[in-house]
Protein backbone atom coordinates (compact mmCIF):
# COMPACT_ATOMS: atom_id res chain seq x y z
CA UNK A 1 0.00 0.00 0.00
CA UNK A 2 3.18 2.44 0.62
CA UNK A 3 4.54 1.96 -2.57
CA UNK A 4 1.27 3.04 -4.10
CA UNK A 5 0.67 6.36 -2.07
CA UNK A 6 4.49 6.87 -3.03
CA UNK A 7 3.61 6.50 -6.71
CA UNK A 8 0.48 8.64 -6.62
CA UNK A 9 2.65 11.13 -4.75
CA UNK A 10 4.74 11.33 -7.64
CA UNK A 11 2.45 11.40 -9.82
CA UNK A 12 0.41 14.55 -8.47
CA UNK A 13 3.92 16.16 -8.16
CA UNK A 14 5.35 15.42 -11.90
CA UNK A 15 1.58 16.39 -12.88
CA UNK A 16 1.66 19.61 -11.20
CA UNK A 17 5.01 20.56 -12.65
CA UNK A 18 3.78 19.61 -16.17
CA UNK A 19 0.63 21.84 -15.32
CA UNK A 20 2.47 25.03 -13.61
CA UNK A 21 5.00 24.84 -16.92
CA UNK A 22 2.23 24.40 -19.67
CA UNK A 23 -0.20 26.86 -17.90
CA UNK A 24 1.02 28.78 -15.46
CA UNK A 25 0.62 29.19 -11.64
CA UNK A 26 -2.97 31.13 -11.90
CA UNK A 27 -4.18 28.67 -14.19
CA UNK A 28 -2.91 25.96 -12.34
CA UNK A 29 -6.19 23.88 -10.70
CA UNK A 30 -6.51 21.00 -8.58
CA UNK A 31 -8.84 19.42 -10.89
CA UNK A 32 -6.45 19.83 -13.74
CA UNK A 33 -3.94 18.18 -11.84
CA UNK A 34 -5.64 15.29 -10.64
CA UNK A 35 -6.37 14.84 -14.46
CA UNK A 36 -2.77 14.76 -15.89
CA UNK A 37 -1.81 12.50 -13.03
CA UNK A 38 -4.37 10.27 -13.67
CA UNK A 39 -6.37 9.57 -10.38
CA UNK A 40 -9.56 11.15 -9.17
CA UNK A 41 -9.84 14.52 -7.19
CA UNK A 42 -10.76 12.92 -4.18
CA UNK A 43 -7.71 10.79 -4.26
CA UNK A 44 -5.32 14.29 -4.63
CA UNK A 45 -6.78 15.64 -1.45
CA UNK A 46 -6.35 12.67 0.63
CA UNK A 47 -2.63 13.29 -0.02
CA UNK A 48 -2.21 17.58 -0.80
CA UNK A 49 -4.54 19.63 0.83
CA UNK A 50 -4.78 22.36 -1.88
CA UNK A 51 -2.58 23.74 -4.90
CA UNK A 52 -0.39 25.52 -2.58
CA UNK A 53 0.43 22.44 -0.84
CA UNK A 54 1.36 20.58 -4.55
CA UNK A 55 3.28 23.63 -5.64
CA UNK A 56 5.19 23.54 -2.10
CA UNK A 57 6.44 19.62 -3.05
CA UNK A 58 7.32 20.95 -6.86
CA UNK A 59 9.44 23.63 -5.53
CA UNK A 60 10.88 21.22 -2.52
CA UNK A 61 11.48 18.63 -4.94
CA UNK A 62 13.31 21.21 -7.64
CA UNK A 63 15.52 22.26 -5.01
CA UNK A 64 16.36 18.96 -3.52
CA UNK A 65 17.51 17.86 -7.03
CA UNK A 66 19.88 21.15 -7.47
CA UNK A 67 21.09 21.05 -3.44
CA UNK A 68 22.03 17.32 -4.67
CA UNK A 69 23.69 18.68 -7.38
CA UNK A 70 25.73 21.52 -5.26
CA UNK A 71 26.42 19.15 -2.34
CA UNK A 72 28.20 16.69 -4.30
CA UNK A 73 30.46 19.53 -6.27
CA UNK A 74 31.20 21.30 -2.58
CA UNK A 75 32.21 17.97 -1.74
CA UNK A 76 34.68 17.25 -4.65
CA UNK A 77 36.23 20.93 -4.48
CA UNK A 78 37.31 20.42 -1.32
CA UNK A 79 40.93 19.95 -1.74
CA UNK A 80 41.31 22.03 -5.38
CA UNK A 81 43.16 25.11 -5.46
CA UNK A 82 40.85 28.16 -5.66
CA UNK A 83 40.48 28.88 -9.51
CA UNK A 84 39.92 24.85 -10.31
CA UNK A 85 37.16 25.13 -7.40
CA UNK A 86 35.41 28.10 -8.30
CA UNK A 87 35.27 27.39 -12.35
CA UNK A 88 33.59 23.99 -11.18
CA UNK A 89 30.90 26.10 -8.58
CA UNK A 90 30.43 28.31 -11.40
CA UNK A 91 29.78 25.59 -14.02
CA UNK A 92 27.45 23.58 -11.76
CA UNK A 93 25.31 26.83 -10.88
CA UNK A 94 25.00 26.78 -14.45
CA UNK A 95 24.21 22.96 -14.73
CA UNK A 96 21.70 23.20 -11.79
CA UNK A 97 19.97 25.89 -13.15
CA UNK A 98 19.26 24.09 -16.31
CA UNK A 99 17.30 21.43 -14.44
CA UNK A 100 14.05 21.87 -15.99
CA UNK A 101 14.26 25.98 -17.11
CA UNK A 102 10.83 26.25 -17.89
CA UNK A 103 9.79 25.03 -14.35
CA UNK A 104 12.36 27.12 -12.60
CA UNK A 105 11.34 29.91 -14.81
CA UNK A 106 7.67 29.40 -13.66
CA UNK A 107 8.65 28.92 -9.51
CA UNK A 108 11.37 32.14 -9.93
CA UNK A 109 8.42 34.30 -11.58
CA UNK A 110 5.06 33.30 -10.90
CA UNK A 111 4.64 31.52 -7.57
CA UNK A 112 3.82 33.89 -4.40
CA UNK A 113 6.25 34.82 -2.49
CA UNK A 114 5.38 32.97 0.76
CA UNK A 115 4.82 29.89 -1.55
CA UNK A 116 9.13 30.01 -2.16
CA UNK A 117 9.91 27.77 0.73
CA UNK A 118 12.67 26.34 1.80
CA UNK A 119 14.82 28.51 -0.47
CA UNK A 120 16.29 30.55 2.79
CA UNK A 121 17.68 26.88 4.24
CA UNK A 122 19.25 25.89 0.78
CA UNK A 123 20.75 29.32 0.46
CA UNK A 124 21.95 29.09 4.08
CA UNK A 125 23.35 26.03 3.39
CA UNK A 126 24.83 26.83 0.50
CA UNK A 127 26.84 29.93 2.15
CA UNK A 128 27.95 27.60 4.90
CA UNK A 129 29.70 25.07 2.77
CA UNK A 130 31.15 27.84 0.55
CA UNK A 131 32.56 29.62 3.21
CA UNK A 132 33.78 26.57 4.61
CA UNK A 133 35.87 26.23 1.83
CA UNK A 134 37.27 29.71 1.54
CA UNK A 135 38.27 29.29 5.41
CA UNK A 136 40.29 25.81 4.35
CA UNK A 137 41.85 27.92 1.56
CA UNK A 138 42.29 30.78 2.92
CA UNK A 139 45.83 31.41 2.23
CA UNK A 140 44.61 31.24 -1.54
CA UNK A 141 42.90 34.59 -0.73
CA UNK A 142 43.60 38.23 -0.03
CA UNK A 143 42.49 39.46 3.75
CA UNK A 144 39.32 39.70 3.47
CA UNK A 145 36.20 39.23 6.18
CA UNK A 146 35.19 35.95 4.63
CA UNK A 147 31.62 36.22 5.12
CA UNK A 148 31.49 39.14 3.46
CA UNK A 149 33.73 36.91 0.67
CA UNK A 150 31.23 34.32 0.67
CA UNK A 151 27.95 36.68 0.43
CA UNK A 152 29.69 38.16 -2.55
CA UNK A 153 30.90 34.92 -4.59
CA UNK A 154 27.86 32.69 -4.10
CA UNK A 155 25.10 35.85 -4.84
CA UNK A 156 27.52 36.84 -7.85
CA UNK A 157 27.43 33.30 -9.36
CA UNK A 158 23.99 32.87 -8.38
CA UNK A 159 22.92 35.97 -10.17
CA UNK A 160 24.76 35.13 -13.21
CA UNK A 161 23.50 31.51 -13.34
CA UNK A 162 20.14 32.04 -12.91
CA UNK A 163 19.68 35.39 -15.13
CA UNK A 164 21.59 32.62 -17.66
CA UNK A 165 19.25 30.15 -17.61
CA UNK A 166 16.15 32.44 -17.36
CA UNK A 167 16.40 34.87 -19.57
CA UNK A 168 18.98 33.04 -22.25
CA UNK A 169 18.13 29.29 -21.86
CA UNK A 170 16.87 28.87 -25.48
CA UNK A 171 20.28 30.36 -27.11
CA UNK A 172 22.61 28.93 -24.61
CA UNK A 173 25.11 27.28 -26.83
CA UNK A 174 27.74 25.00 -25.41
CA UNK A 175 30.24 27.98 -26.55
CA UNK A 176 28.49 30.70 -24.55
CA UNK A 177 28.45 28.21 -21.21
CA UNK A 178 32.44 28.26 -21.51
CA UNK A 179 32.73 31.62 -22.22
CA UNK A 180 30.64 32.15 -19.08
CA UNK A 181 32.19 30.05 -17.07
CA UNK A 182 35.81 31.40 -17.77
CA UNK A 183 34.68 35.08 -17.50
CA UNK A 184 32.71 34.48 -13.77
CA UNK A 185 35.41 32.59 -13.10
CA UNK A 186 37.75 34.70 -13.84
CA UNK A 187 35.40 37.86 -12.06
CA UNK A 188 35.64 35.71 -8.78
CA UNK A 189 39.14 34.50 -8.38
CA UNK A 190 40.65 38.14 -9.63
CA UNK A 191 38.16 38.97 -6.87
CA UNK A 192 39.69 36.39 -3.81
CA UNK A 193 43.36 36.12 -4.80
CA UNK A 194 45.31 39.31 -3.17
CA UNK A 195 46.49 41.38 -6.59
CA UNK A 196 50.50 40.96 -7.63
Amino acid sequence: MQERSRATVDALVEATARVLVREGFEKTSTNRIAEIAGVSVGSLYQYFPGKEALVAAVIERHNEKIMGLVRTTLAEITDMPIEKAMRRLVTVAIDAHRINPELHRVLAEQIPRAGKLDVEAFNREVHTLVRAYFNSHRKEMHKIDLDVATFICVSTIEAIAHNTVLNQAEMLSDKMVRTLVDETTRMVVGYLRPSA
